[in-house]
């Protein structure tokens, strides 16, 4: 799962905490950390959520690209 490395690389790159994409999302904190951890897989309306509010591509975010954009 290529994104569990790059959801919380970015997240922290951007300077944006946990709380705050949770807050984006309406969902728990623990949920979220189980999204970052790989417990738990990311459902695509969360994906698209994500990568909107992180300003990201998808592609990017699952490892079909190597560059954000």
């Amino acid at each position: 799962m290529e994104y569990v490395e790059r959801l919380s690389a970015v997240r922290k790159a951007k300077g944006i905490t946990q709380r705050q994409v949770c807050d984006a999302l309406n969902i728990t904190q623990q949920q979220y950390s189980k999204y970052e951890r790989g417990v738990n897989e990311l459902p695509i309306r969360y994906l698209i959520e994500i990568c909107r509010f992180l300003d990201i591509s998808a592609d990017w975010l699952l490892g079909l690209k190597d560059h954000e954009y």
